[in-house]
């Protein structure tokens, strides 16, 4: 009956898009979630000060007595889960963009990734297209813009729409069938790319597959929870509340810390 919690953090608010799958899969599990908000996006940040910042969200999160750290962010995990994992003896649950299945589903040939610059630009990135795309043509976009917009609370903005617009045209006019999102905020963007994809397409993000790694990781290294009553969850952001607060529906108390 391990009580002690799943930590999760990222870039901002957008891993909340993963703690959500995390939770309707694990109920039972306790969580704690780092927003560090305050240094969002870290894609243009570099991979040396990425690592700083994943090694201050790491002890963080030790300090709470986490039993298992989710990298909630592509970005920080392309930059730094190995490093990560090399230093800590705890397990860490990582997170990339889902080519795989979408380069083997394709009908078309061809398929759509809107991701960070830090992630498009990572060495894990290009290892995982060179596996996988071999004769699809893959059209990438950099989502510049996307993480600032929904971080400070205009997720359905006309600036928004009109961004999505810009980057999702190439991929259109390509004939791509599955567009990749290739980073946790995006997942929120999903009613509005909806609207502006044709119906055929198919949107994949990582969330489900890395609530069910979760899960794995849990029952390899017997951590997972077997008490079935009810779980406790901790928010924490460095910037203000309210844009988390209502990501999760006003349902939990999000906390600002600084860190």
């Amino acid at each position: 009956m391990n009580k002690q919690p799943i930590g999760i953090f990222d870039s901002g608010v957008g891993g909340t898009s993963i703690w959500k799958e995390i939770h309707t899969l694990l109920p039972f599990e306790n969580t704690i979630y780092l927003a560090d908000s305050i240094n969002a996006p870290y894609g243009p940040k570099g991979e040396e000060r990425i690592k700083e910042l994943c090694i201050k969200n790491t002890e963080l999160l030790l300090n709470k007595n986490c039993k298992l750290i989710v990298v909630a962010c592509n970005t920080a995990t392309t930059n730094a889960i190995d490093y990560l994992r090399a230093n800590y003896t705890i397990p860490f649950i990582g997170i990339e963009p889902a080519i795989k299945p979408a380069a083997l589903q394709t009908k078309t040939n061809a398929i759509g990734i809107l991701a960070t610059k830090g992630t498009l630009s990572s060495k894990l990135f290009h290892k995982t297209t060179n596996l996988f795309g071999s004769g699809i043509n893959i059209i990438e976009q950099e989502g510049e813009g996307i993480v600032q917009l929904i971080e400070t609370g205009k997720l359905y903005s006309d600036e928004m729409k009109g961004l999505l617009n810009i980057y999702l045209k190439p991929m259109i006019e390509a004939n791509i069938d599955h567009l990749v999102l290739g980073c946790t905020h995006y997942p929120y963007l999903m009613p509005i790319l909806l609207e502006i994809l044709p119906k055929h397409f198919k949107i994949i993000d990582s969330g489900e597959a890395v609530a069910k790694q979760t899960k794995a990781i849990l029952e390899k290294h017997q951590l997972l929870c077997t008490q079935h009553t009810k779980s406790t969850h901790q928010f924490c952001t460095n910037v203000n509340p309210k844009v988390m607060t209502e990501l999760l529906d006003g349902n939990y108390h999000v906390e600002y810390l600084e860190f």
